[in-house]
C-alpha cells in the first residue's frame, strides 16, 4: 500500500505544472515572476551565473517556496539540460539585447540568442516539455515597409542584434517543424516601465531629468509603439496553456505610435520638468541602420490570447509613463542607475 502511494505521489510530481523562466532576473523576466507568483504558479528561475550570487531583480526572492533558482548560462548545454530537467513548460525570455551593443560585440550575439536557444530547444525536445514560449523582438521587422505592422511583415535584420533573433526565431520554429516541439513565438514591440535597463530610451530620458541638467540623446526622429511591462506579462501567461499559438508568431504592441521628440516632451510634462536636449553622435546609430517606424498590428494576440493591453492608446501610455517616473523617483530605485555613463 505504501508503494502504491509512493508511486502515485510520484506520478502526480511529474504531472505538475513548473514553469521554467530563462531571464528571470531581468526587465520583463523578474515582472513575470511577480505576475506568476500571484497566480500560485510553481517556477523554476534560470539566472545568469556571478560570483556576486546576484539574483538581479530577484534578490528579495530567494526565501520562496513556490521558486527554485538555478545559475548557470544558457550557452552550456550540459547546464541547460539540468535546468530544463522536471519542467513542464520553458518561456525563454534570455538573450543580449542592447543594439548599438551588437555592433562590437556580434560572436556573443550569436553564442547567446542563437546557440543559448538551441541549447533549450534540444532539452526541450529531450524532456517533453508541454509548451516552448519563445520571445522574439519587434527588431526583427526592421524600418516598416507597410503600417501597421502585422506577422507576415518582410523580416529585415538592420542590426547584429535584429539578426541573432530572427536566426533564434526561426530556429524555433524549425524545431515545431521537425520535432513536433509545441512552439509558441512571442515579439513584443517596445516594452517599458520599472526595472528596464537604462540602455532603452525610457529609462535613458527620466534617469537624466531627474539627475542632470541636460539631456543627451541620439536620433529622436524614429516612431515607436510603446507598451508596459504589465500589459507584455499578461500576455505571457494567457500564452503558457494556449494551443491555438503553438507554431505562431504573434505580435504584441498597443497600436499607438510616438516619436521619440514626442515621448521626451510628454516625460518632461508629466514630470513637471523641462530642460535643455543635445543630440549625442555616441548615442547615433549607424545612418542604414537605425529603425524609423514601429507600429504594431496587434489584432492576432487579441484573437488568439483574447489579449488587449490596458495600456493603450495616449491615456495608457502617459498612464505607464507616471508610473514608470513614479518608481524611478524612489531613491532607492534610482541609485542601481549610472546617468552619467554612457554604455552601448
Amino acid at each position: 500500500m505504501i508503494i502504491i502511494q509512493n508511486i502515485t505521489m510520484k506520478l502526480k510530481k511529474k504531472n505538475e505544472k513548473k514553469v521554467l523562466i530563462t531571464g528571470s532576473e531581468g526587465f520583463i523576466g523578474s515582472h513575470l515572476v511577480d505576475f506568476l507568483l500571484k497566480k500560485k504558479m510553481n517556477i523554476r528561475c534560470f539566472v545568469q551565473y556571478n560570483s556576486f550570487s546576484n539574483y538581479g531583480w530577484l534578490d528579495n526572492y530567494t526565501d520562496k517556496n513556490n521558486l527554485d533558482f538555478h545559475l548557470g548560462d544558457i550557452r552550456d548545454s550540459n547546464y541547460v539540460d539540468k535546468a530544463v530537467f522536471g519542467c513542464s513548460h520553458v518561456i525563454h525570455l534570455a538573450s543580449l539585447i542592447a543594439i548599438p551593443h551588437s555592433y562590437n560585440s556580434a560572436q556573443s550575439y550569436i553564442d547567446t540568442n542563437i546557440k543559448g536557444t538551441l541549447n533549450l530547444l534540444q532539452s526541450s525536445v529531450k524532456y517533453k516539455i508541454k509548451k516552448f514560449i519563445h520571445t522574439s523582438t519587434s527588431e526583427v521587422y526592421g524600418t516598416a515597409q507597410k503600417i501597421p505592422i502585422d506577422e507576415k511583415h518582410p523580416l529585415n535584420a538592420q542590426s547584429p542584434y535584429a539578426a541573432s533573433k530572427i536566426a533564434a526565431d526561426h530556429l524555433a520554429l524549425s524545431f515545431f517543424k521537425s520535432f513536433n516541439l509545441p512552439v509558441g513565438i512571442l515579439r513584443p514591440f517596445n516594452t517599458y516601465g520599472p526595472r528596464q535597463s537604462a540602455r532603452a530610451i525610457i529609462p535613458t530620458i527620466i534617469t537624466q531629468l531627474i539627475n542632470k541638467n541636460k539631456i543627451q540623446l541620439g536620433d529622436i526622429n524614429p516612431l515607436r509603439d510603446f507598451n508596459y511591462v504589465n500589459d507584455i506579462v499578461k500576455a505571457f501567461y494567457l500564452a503558457i496553456d494556449n494551443k491555438s499559438i503553438t507554431g505562431e508568431v504573434v505580435n504584441l504592441g498597443s497600436n499607438y505610435e510616438i516619436s521619440i521628440k514626442n515621448l521626451k516632451n510628454l516625460i518632461m510634462k508629466i514630470y513637471n520638468k523641462k530642460i535643455k536636449i543635445e543630440i549625442n553622435p555616441k548615442r547615433l546609430r549607424p545612418r542604414k541602420s537605425e529603425v524609423m517606424r514601429l507600429l504594431c498590428n496587434n489584432s492576432k494576440a487579441k484573437k488568439l490570447l483574447n489579449w488587449k493591453p490596458e495600456y493603450s492608446g495616449k491615456k495608457g501610455l502617459e498612464r505607464g509613463l507616471k508610473e514608470t517616473i513614479e518608481w524611478f523617483s524612489d531613491n532607492n530605485n534610482l541609485k542601481k542607475y549610472k546617468s552619467n555613463i554612457y554604455n552601448t
